[in-house]
């Protein structure tokens, strides 16, 4: 498997797909595969096709953003990449940019960045249940 082909199965596995605009937890309008932008709001639908595309289309992206906020990704085997980039996805490279994670990932920390990655669980200040399960995969996929 790929980091691309990972990182798909992830965002899928977490996200779902919804094709009618919703507000997720943290009161942003998503769609699709979680799918945040300023075209979406209340009464958008999509296609499965264009959720299709755009999930792919964004998973490239930020597989890129990645290796370009951490260089050692380049390098790094394609689980790391893949946890780095559904982080990203999930929480936006502004958010990995001044983050703890970003500095233990750069600094090759595996471990200490398993840990971090694990403490990005909460949407409006509460704790979610499948932002828990997320990050633990995310941090295992760190340790491979």
């Amino acid at each position: 498997m790929s980091a691309l082909e990972i990182l798909l199965k992830l965002i899928r596995d977490s996200e779902g797909c919804k094709l009618t605009a919703y507000q997720c937890p943290a009161g942003v309008w998503t769609v699709g595969y979680g799918y945040t932008g300023t075209d979406i709001k209340k009464g958008v639908c999509w296609t499965q096709e264009k959720a299709d595309e755009c999930l792919l289309v964004t998973a490239m992206g930020v597989l890129n953003q990645a290796i370009k906020a951490s260089p050692i990704l380049a390098t790094a085997n394609m689980e790391k990449q893949a946890a780095i980039a559904d982080f990203i996805y999930n929480l936006g490279i502004g958010n990995y940019s001044k983050s703890t994670l970003k500095k233990q990932v750069n600094a090759g920390n595996w471990l200490a960045a398993s840990s971090e990655i694990k403490k990005w669980n909460k949407a409006a200040g509460k704790e979610l249940k499948g932002l828990i399960v997320r990050r633990q995969k995310e941090a295992d996929l760190l340790l491979m």
